[in-house]
């Protein structure tokens, strides 16, 4: 089943932006765009709109009108445009859930870059089965130009970063971009040592070379599925989200995976995840993976 690209749409400034990437990338992919806002009847006698199928068709012309707006220039895209009732969390992540990705908008901290994490996007981004994108306000395709990169994290075994790797590779395809592979390492306590484990350290010459062992076999399936594509590999002493915030400068996207797990208190985005939404001011995809 071919899944089209999702963009969360409401009306507002970044909305927009996150509905215009979305559409950029649906044509750069050859998917389509879904257009999807969750609506609940909300009486608003000053603008005439105080009964529910006056606002309902107020809201489905003001949406169309937002998708014009970005896909006019782009007239072989196959939009769709969905008013669902209901809460805007879950409306979209049932959304996500037949999309190849979700794409919303968020506020960035007026001069401080990152994004503006409500309840909302919170709870969309830790409980969606599929890529969340999250594009700021003010958003251009500019930023898109060529020299910028993938930048994508990559942390534990092949298969922990599988799917965050994948949706970078994909994406470079598509762009004609190259991935920087960003994998962070820390000096473990002393007592951490094992050895097991002290035995790899001396079979890979140290801990910063069994680091770029690790971070090679990981991509090794890419390379090999996506020949194309440029990789940069980039292994760094420091906290994940810190190394990935160091170059999130040359990013054009910035992707980090997600463990796709509950907890006691809900899902959860990850501190690593979190970090980067809230400090890159490049959009971010965050890619739920299974544990």
């Amino acid at each position: 089943m071919t899944r089209p690209i999702t963009a969360g749409v409401d009306g507002s400034e970044e909305s927009l932006a996150a509905l215009a990437w979305a559409a950029r990338e649906a044509v750069r992919r050859g998917l389509a765009l879904r257009a999807v806002h969750a609506w609940r009847f909300q009486p608003h006698e000053e603008i005439g709109v105080s009964d529910p199928q006056t606002q309902e068709r107020w809201v489905r012309d003001t949406v169309s009108e937002a998708v014009r707006g970005v896909t006019d220039p782009s007239p072989e895209l196959d939009v769709t445009t969905d008013i669902v009732a209901g809460g805007t969390a879950d409306t979209l992540v049932a959304a996500a859930a037949d999309a190849e990705m979700l794409v919303l908008g968020s506020r960035g901290h007026g001069p401080v870059v990152g994004f503006l994490l409500g309840s909302v996007g919170q709870q969309v981004i830790a409980g969606a089965a599929r890529p969340v994108v999250l594009v700021r306000a003010g958003d251009r395709a500019s930023a898109e130009a060529a020299g910028r990169e993938i930048v994508v994290g990559q942390e534990g075994d092949p298969e922990d970063s599988a799917d965050a790797l994948r949706f970078a590779f994909e994406t470079a395809a598509a762009r004609g971009a190259a991935v920087r592979a960003v994998r962070a390492w820390t000096l473990p306590p002393v007592f951490a040592y094992s050895p097991a484990s002290m035995k790899l350290l001396d079979e890979a010459g140290g801990l910063e070379p069994y680091e770029k062992k690790a971070l090679d076999a990981a991509l090794r399936p890419w390379r090999e599925r996506f020949p194309d594509v440029p990789v940069v590999e980039h292994v760094e002493l420091g906290s994940a989200g810190q190394v990935l915030l160091s170059v999130a400068g040359r990013a054009q996207l910035m992707v980090v995976g997600r463990r796709a797990r509950r907890t006691a208190v809900g899902a959860r985005i990850g501190s690593v995840a979190h970090g980067v939404l809230h400090h890159a001011d490049c959009p971010v995809a965050v890619v739920p993976h299974a544990t």
